[in-house]
């Protein structure tokens, strides 16, 4: 850490953070009490070009059928790669398939809810 202000440092970051800014303000730094339980290695976080964290979809952990006005809409619930611990949202199926067809290849969770749901009109 180098002092290079009264309310500025400038810290050595490794080599992985080469495109992260390395100077910071006193007043945008908080207290921090490690829990060595929570640290994730660097080499387990995905990031794109923006240094954003890259969140991809592990499996489909159920499916349903949403009745929007006239319309159907197939949903999956996805399971996410969260740093946080399990992380699930509802997508909208088609959107899901274009983007990560592999999770689809094997899946046969939730077909009957799908199909009842079809059928119930």
């Amino acid at each position: 850490v180098e002092r290079i202000g009264p309310i500025a440092y400038r810290l050595r970051l490794p080599k992985e953070l080469v495109g992260v800014h390395d100077t910071f303000h006193v007043l945008n730094l908080k207290k921090c009490l490690a829990d060595v339980n929570l640290h994730v290695l660097l080499d387990e976080v995905n990031v794109d070009d923006k240094l954003s964290f890259v969140q991809e979809p592990i499996e489909i952990f159920d499916r349903e059928v949403k009745k929007l006005k006239r319309r159907w809409i197939p949903i999956v619930k996805v399971r996410w790669n969260s740093q946080r611990g399990p992380e699930f949202t509802w997508e909208q199926e088609d959107e899901m398939k274009h983007k990560y067809p592999h999770l689809f290849a094997s899946t046969t969770v939730g077909r009957a809810t799908e199909d009842s749901g079809r059928n119930s009109l």
